[in-house]
Parts: C-alpha cells; structure tokens; sequence
C-alpha cells in the first residue's frame, strides 16, 4: 500500500533528523554545502544516506520529509541574503538553519519562505548564547 504524500505540505521533522544531515555534510568535507552548494549527484549520495539512516519502520515515512527538507534548504541558501549571513555568523548558523528549517511550512513547488527564515535565523544568531556557568554581578 502506497502512502500519499502531500508536496504542497511537506511534513515537519525532528530537529535533530536535519541536524544529521548538517553533520553527514560536515563528516564528509563538505561544511561548505550551504554556501556552495551540492551538485546532483552529490545530493544523491546524501539522500542515499539519509534511506539507509531512517530505514527502519518508525523513521521510514520521515526519511522523504527529511529529503525534501534539505533540498528546499540548499534552495534558500543559494540565495545571496543567507549567503551573507552565514559568512557574518559562521557554523553556529548551521544548527540554527536545521533547527529552523525543520519546522518551518514547506511546499516543494515554491520552497521555504527565504525572506522569513533570513529574518528568523538573524533573530536567533543575535540572542546571546544562554550559559549554565552565570558570575554573580555584584558581590
């Protein structure tokens, strides 16, 4: 039985599915991919990884979401904006993006909103990094 799946509403992800595919790139010497991009044949060495990585039965239907999710990321990031924001913030950008893109709405006919995660993610990067370690400010 095929399961329908809706592209006009790519289902949301787990934060930490896309956070795998930013570390998958990282592993394999490509940190660089968001910025300048894959080549289709190198996309599909990645969605290969991505099918053998969800391929069991509670992660199956999630592996197609994922995939679709990282094309529309690599979409929005060959846009000059996010381009330039990753260069001013460097790899921290990475988590926040997969944390972003994961839940943000997706229709793969017209990709992610990039006006709205540029904004999003220029958001997050500005907040200060929350520490566990707090100095007193007076004694």
């Amino acid at each position: 039985m095929r399961a329908h799946f809706d592209l006009s509403d790519v289902p949301v992800v787990g934060a930490s599915d896309l956070a795998f595919v930013i570390d998958l790139l990282r592993e394999r010497g490509q940190g660089l991919a968001l910025l300048r991009g894959l080549r289709e044949d190198e996309i599909r060495e990645v969605e290969d990884e991505i099918w053998v990585a969800f391929d069991d039965a509670r992660k199956g239907a999630a592996r197609l979401a994922v995939a679709l999710r990282f094309r529309a990321l690599l979409t929005a990031f060959s846009g000059r904006r996010l381009k330039a924001l990753f260069l001013e913030r460097g790899f921290r950008l990475l988590a926040l993006a997969a944390q972003d893109a994961a839940a943000r709405p997706l229709n793969v006919r017209f990709g992610f909103n990039t006006q709205q995660m540029l904004l999003a993610l220029d958001a997050s990067a500005t907040r200060p990094r929350q520490s566990s370690h707090t100095l007193p400010l007076a004694a």
